[in-house]
């Protein structure tokens, strides 16, 4: 099961790695030219690195970021990718075995505590007492039942099937450079399991790389190791105590360790410092500098794309890489838990420049609030930032005030992006036709009301997580009326705009707003109707307001906002009456399972076969957002939908993404000379091969006919201050109240004859 397993993995992960061709065959490693060769003519030509070399990735435990470490499937899948490195966390057990487990407790990292419950031990290591499970208690066919699994838990469980991988397998099975780490060469000792004696009686045959945090082990080894095999010292925390010396890593000095080593591993902090706000320091360290000064080089350790990043990367793991990689200096090699990621980076990212134009058809990048994952949505700062980033659609999702002023919100409820609920909280109320929960609704509070308020940048994941947006900026920004964002996008000469028309229906029934007119007013005052030279997008999920906008030369975009499994033909049909492109959602598109992909499903060519436009919304960096097979990496989500299924915009909280991504020579899979290639994923293959597979919730309904064609827009009827709007339950108290008042009147003439 596992071999076959395995196999099945490779050939996804083949047709889907970043080392192969546009044609899915791979290429053979080394086959990417470095810089300065003809095939990287478009890039960098000279890498600041040691030796001008492009920087390596060190795969920490193989593709450990989705199975679990130094695994055969992990190891495997990682090699797949050209000039990468595997590295094992070496430990020994009792009868002098060595495995490849990142942690000293064993119960991170495998099933030991399931197959020996309540077996734990407590030790000193390194001063410290450690309980946990450990190799040194255990010999080899005691852990024969022992599998490897995920040691973090908001990775995926599906792959925990292999046995713990040993020191063999890893040096026999896998035709990649081969880097082993000693963490603990003092506590084995302690244990009278040298390393030295292992390392002696086994050989370092094969080992191309070998790093520790311990001086006497470095000295004993470097002793010892073949000429082929560079050693390296790796760094820990600033403030921890190397166990041989008693001296704190930041006390070490590099040109003391020069003569054993041929490089040093350091955290990312050493580097690029990270703030306790979660941003990066004005300015790098300038280790990098002095190591290469001394000839060392600089690899770099902790990358993971579902750890918190820095704010400053706005959830996209690859500009972590290129913080190291293109700020005036290089280092080495990143040692990774995800090296997909790290790999695109470096043969994508860091060696094309960013300066290209997009190319001919390619997919829009249409905003949702502008850059709303970076400054609060439909602030000016967000659409700021949404044209700095290139992209080629703004939008406005249009809400009214009480007193008629039509402006840009993602909502009616203001309590989610702006300070609302804070400042008018006896203003909350339940409107069941907009949303089931109680809001603060942008209708209820007059403009001046509004501009009181300050905008608050929100994210969707903070409620469960600790990934924010960027909060030394929660708060910036203006608010923009449906005019100045008119204005600001004939100023800026965007390629086009997105206006959105929600609740539609309600505002002219029950508030007396007759939005429609409204933004057809706008739009001409702003000369929208005379002009083609910016796409005019109208979007709702309303047909009859899109109905409204027929004849006018503007795009119309029916928003469907559920999620649907299938659009059929008579459906199709329906919506050609309406629309001319339509906004699907992710998942109507790609379903998920368990957190895996499932089949793509026929909407995109049902629609685009009957010559509509098909928008995906909305598009994040975050991991959260991502399933599993996007290796929590927004560029092969962005990938999947606009190589693999081939939408005509993806609507996105970040447009630089996007635009990052659609730039850069390895999206390109048309050009013929390309060696390196961001390619889609393979939507439920992956789940198929899981324990999941068995277990699936049925499809999402189709979208029928009947969910398309709404009843026509009623007139917009002005409600007076302090009168309910007609047929609500407060209009029939309100009759009552004034047949009460008129039959008091009576009898007040009355009393007075």
């Amino acid at each position: 099961m596992t071999r076959s397993l395995l196999l099945v993995l490779l050939f996804i992960h083949a047709t889907s790695a970043a080392s192969a061709e546009p044609s899915g065959e791979a290429p053979p490693p080394g086959d990417a030219p470095p810089p300065g060769d003809a095939g990287a003519a478009k890039g960098s030509s000279v890498w600041q690195t040691l030796h001008g070399e492009q920087p390596k990735v060190v795969a920490h435990g193989g593709f450990s970021g989705l199975y679990p470490q130094s695994t055969p499937t992990a190891n495997a899948i990682a090699a797949l990718y050209p000039k990468l490195i595997l590295l094992c966390n070496l430990q020994i057990t009792m009868d002098k075995v060595g495995i490849c487990v990142a942690n000293l407790d064993l119960s991170e990292g495998t099933s030991i505590a399931v197959e020996y419950p309540n077996k734990t031990k407590t030790y000193k290591v390194n001063g410290k007492d450690v309980t946990g499970y450990f190799s040194v208690d255990y010999a080899m066919n005691q852990l024969n039942n022992v599998i490897a699994t995920q040691s973090v838990l908001s990775r995926p469980d599906a792959f925990d099937i292999d046995p713990i991988p040993t020191f063999d397998d890893f040096r026999a099975s896998i035709a990649a450079p081969r880097w082993i780490h000693v963490e603990y060469p003092q506590f084995y000792d302690e244990h009278k399991l040298s390393y030295e004696d292992y390392f002696d009686k086994n050989s370092l045959r094969g080992i191309n790389y070998l790093s520790t945090p311990e001086l006497t082990f470095l000295k004993a080894i470097s002793a010892m190791k073949p000429p082929t095999m560079k050693l390296y010292f790796a760094f820990k925390g600033r403030e921890e105590l190397e166990p041989t010396t008693n001296q704190t890593y930041g006390e070490l000095l590099l040109d003391k360790l020069k003569p054993m080593i041929t490089g040093i591993v350091v955290p990312r902090e050493y580097i690029w410092p990270v703030e306790k706000s979660n941003y990066l320091a004005p300015e790098p360290n300038l280790l990098v500098a002095d190591a290469h000064e001394l000839g060392l080089e600089v690899y770099v350790y902790g990358f993971a794309n579902d750890n918190v990043l820095s704010y400053n990367y706005s959830y996209d793991p690859t500009e972590e890489y290129l913080q190291f990689t293109s700020k005036g200096f290089s280092v080495d090699g990143f040692i990774t838990d995800f090296p997909p990621t790290a790999m695109n980076a470096v043969e994508c990212f860091a060696k094309y420049n960013n300066s290209e134009s997009r190319r001919e058809g390619q997919p829009l990048v249409i905003t949702n609030g502008g850059a709303s994952g970076i400054y609060a949505g439909s602030t000016d700062l967000a659409y700021q930032k949404a044209v700095d980033d290139e992209a080629d659609i703004i939008d406005c999702s249009v809400q009214m005030s009480k007193d008629g002023v039509a402006f840009c919100m993602a909502t009616a409820d203001l309590s989610v992006d702006t300070t609302a609920a804070a400042i008018f909280p006896d203003r909350a109320t339940t409107i069941p036709e907009i949303q089931k929960d109680d809001g603060i609704f942008s209708f209820d509070l007059e403009w001046s009301d509004i501009q009181s308020l300050q905008p608050q940048l929100s994210s969707p994941f903070e409620k469960t997580s600790d990934l924010k947006r960027n909060p030394a900026v929660k708060n910036e920004g203006k608010f923009m009326t449906l005019d100045q964002f008119l204005q600001f996008a004939k100023a800026k000469s965007v390629p086009g705009i997105l206006i959105n028309i929600d609740n539609a229906a309600y505002l002219a029934s029950k508030e007396g707003h007759d939005v429609v007119t409204t933004v057809s007013t706008a739009l001409h005052k702003a000369s929208f109707d005379k002009q083609t030279t910016q796409q005019v997008l109208i979007q709702s999920d309303d047909t009859s307001v899109l109905a409204k906008f027929s004849n006018l030369g503007y795009k119309r975009v029916l928003a469907v906002k559920e999620e649907v499994s299938d659009i059929p033909k008579a459906t199709v049909d329906e919506i050609k009456k309406y629309a001319d492109a339509v906004t699907l959602t992710r998942f109507s598109i790609i379903p998920t399972s368990h957190g895996f992909t499932r089949k793509e499903t026929n909407s995109v060519l049902a629609l685009q076969a009957a010559n509509l436009s098909v928008f995906v919304t909305t598009l994040n960096n975050e991991y959260l957002s991502l399933a599993f097979d996007y290796n929590s990496d927004a560029m092969f989500e962005i990938a999947t939908y606009t190589q693999l299924v081939q939408v005509n915009g993806t609507i996105t909280e970040y447009p630089g993404t996007a635009n990052k991504y659609l730039k850069n020579p390895c999206s390109n899979l048309n050009d013929p000379d390309l060696m390196y290639a961001i390619l889609p994923i393979n939507p439920g293959q992956m789940l198929n091969l899981t324990k999941y597979s068995e277990n699936l919730s049925p499809p999402k309904p189709a979208l029928a006919v009947k969910d398309i064609a709404d009843p026509p827009l009623p007139p917009a009827i002005k409600v007076q201050d302090g009168a309910p709007p007609p047929g609500s339950s407060a209009c029939a108290h309100s009759g009552l109240s004034i047949a009460a008042m008129a039959l008091l009147s009576l009898l007040n003439g009355l009393f007075h004859i």
